[in-house]
């Protein structure tokens, strides 16, 4: 018999082998759910004392048993054993040394299967909180980068090519979109996390009188999960918190993929401050973005949690199964990476330089306004399938000519349309092109500027 594991050994004749014992053992990585366990383990015990099934004595010694246990903890003096597997089995030990049998009668009416479930809802739902902070801190970055370019002129890409003019705070206002729908779903993903499994314990609940909607009241669930068997095996929750943070890592991966691009001499749109960057080994004019690298990387990496819950999910027979030990790993990792990653892309989106003029020399080529000469057309009553094949042939002529669109003459325009008069030049300059686009969503610098205004009100109360 297992003489350092009394939770469970009594059924066995002989000790778990030592390869066995690391390979199931879990408390190296769980550990960090240790403040979640005692703060469920509080609120459980403070019920059972509350219902009757232990005495207010056993509930003050508990109390004051896993406050010690929590400052030992905190001050890393607390001792952690892998023959006790995981977080659970470790702190009832030492609150057992402490309190006696007041800490062995705190496992009444529950299971490891709806604690571990309980302290992962909890701790997930704390990492929400903080990553939906950090997104509104970075969406603050991009507003205040914003602001300063809102007349920066910028080629506008589809395909890469140079398609339209825009303001850069335009472009940037995309992504404060992007990261504005990714607040959207975590808050969803939060509401379903915030339901209480504790009181499930097995898989079949408890002959116990507990009362799980008290417990859920002094956590802080807004309800408690309905069905027992479900309760302690769903995963949902991290998976769909997993899906969040690979879009969130998508997200700014497209960004990091432009930054890149704009730093090359290329482009020549921006400069990373020199602490997101290093140098080469050999060719001393390197300075190269690894920090946007990095991003990119990590979202595979992320990406790859994700596909890993739904791979340990996929085949489980109802109810809880040992697969569901392997769900921490990769969720700790995921919210790890994303803070991380939002808090230095915070810091670079600040030390962001920016070029205006390569910005604007570059939206001068690839025929960017020739949709506005279009747009002039159709105007004049030309139906705009002719509108553009006449644009398409007059660029076809610039192209000849070795120009842009806007440095062609009026004679030159007048050969593809009659209807072209002298005010098609207010039309063909990058100016002109992005005061025309005066609606919401726009790039008008009028309408970048009102949607910068309410992105700030929205931040402000989101």
């Amino acid at each position: 018999m297992n003489e350092n594991n009394k939770t469970w050994s009594g059924r066995f004749n002989e000790p778990v082998s030592e390869l066995v014992k690391r390979y199931t053992a879990s408390v190296e990585f769980d550990q960090r759910l240790a403040q979640f366990d005692i703060q469920g383990s509080l609120a459980h015990a403070n019920m059972l004392a509350t219902q009757g099934i232990i005495s207010h004595d056993d509930l003050t010694a508990i109390e004051q048993g896993l406050g010690q246990i929590r400052e030992e903890i905190q001050n890393n003096e607390f001792v952690w054993s892998l023959d006790l597997e995981d977080v659970h089995l470790n702190i009832e030990k030492r609150l057992t040394s402490l309190v006696g049998d007041a800490g062995k009668r705190l496992h009444t009416g529950r299971s490891r299967n709806d604690q571990v479930a309980t302290d992962i809802r909890l701790f997930l739902r704390t990492a929400i909180d903080e990553i939906i902070g950090l997104i509104q801190t970075m969406q603050g970055a991009l507003l205040d980068l914003a602001q300063q370019h809102i007349h920066t002129i910028m080629p506008g890409f589809t395909h890469l090519q140079v398609a339209q003019p825009v303001s850069f705070a335009h472009h940037l206002m995309a992504y404060f979109e992007m990261l504005k729908r990714d607040i959207g779903r975590l808050r969803d993903c939060r509401m379903r996390t915030n339901q209480l499994p504790l009181g499930a314990a097995a898989l079949a609940g408890t002959s116990y009188p507990i009362d799980r909607e008290y417990v859920a009241r002094l956590l802080g669930f807004d309800g408690v999960c309905e069905n027992s068997l479900d309760a302690v095996s769903d995963r949902d929750f991290a998976i769909e918190f997993n899906a969040c943070a690979a879009l969130i890592m998508t997200h700014l991966s497209r960004l990091s993929e432009e930054l890149i691009l704009w730093m090359t001499p290329a482009f020549g749109f921006i400069q990373l401050a020199d602490r997101f960057c290093t140098g080469s080994s050999i060719m001393p004019q390197k300075k190269n973005p690894d920090v946007p690298e990095l991003v990119r990387g990590k979202t595979g990496r992320v990406n790859g949690h994700l596909i890993a819950l739904l791979t340990l999910m996929k085949a489980q027979p109802l109810a809880y199964n040992k697969d569901n030990q392997e769900d921490k790993e990769p969720l700790f990792d995921t919210v790890d990476t994303v803070i991380d990653t939002l808090r230095i892309y915070t810091d670079m989106l600040s030390g962001i330089q920016v070029n205006a003029q390569n910005m604007r020399r570059s939206a001068l080529h690839g025929h960017a306004t020739a949709t506005d000469l279009a747009d002039y057309l159709v105007k004049k009553g030309i139906p705009f399938r002719d509108a553009h094949e006449i644009v398409a042939k007059t660029v076809q002529h610039a192209e000849h000519k070795q120009c842009e669109l806007s440095e062609l003459d009026l004679y030159d325009l007048q050969q593809f349309s009659a209807e072209v008069a002298s005010d098609i030049f207010d039309f063909l300059t990058l100016e002109g092109s992005m005061l025309s686009r005066n609606h919401t969503g726009g790039t008008a610098p009028e309408q970048v500027q009102a949607a910068i205004q309410r992105a700030r009100m929205w931040l402000a109360n989101p």
